[in-house]
């Protein structure tokens, strides 16, 4: 056996393995401003990528100095690419300080 295969077979028995299994329901919180529409624009996007997400479960929080509302949702991750797109398309928006 060469010593590039030793490599590659060695390096690839190090990787972890995948965190997540798809599909899987995948926590998030989204914070951001305060806007007496912020829920229904937050929950606007998160249905592009989860169509079936349902907004009343959808957990909103005021923080406690009233100045920002921060949304705690569960969507239906069906792919890391979808993941990574829901992820962009809310950190984007215009609403949002942070995604955790």
């Amino acid at each position: 056996m060469s010593e590039d295969v030793k490599k590659q077979e060695q390096s690839e028995e190090e990787l972890p393995a995948k965190l997540l299994q798809f599909p899987c329901d995948f926590p998030l919180k989204i914070v951001g401003i305060k806007a007496d529409d912020y829920k229904d624009k937050i929950v606007e996007v998160i249905k592009k990528y989860d169509p079936d997400y349902n907004p009343a479960e959808a957990n909103l929080k005021e923080s406690a100095k009233g100045n920002y509302l921060s949304l705690g949702v569960v969507v239906r991750a069906t792919s890391q690419d979808q993941l990574d797109d829901l992820y962009k398309a809310l950190v984007d928006h215009e609403y949002t300080k942070f995604v955790l």
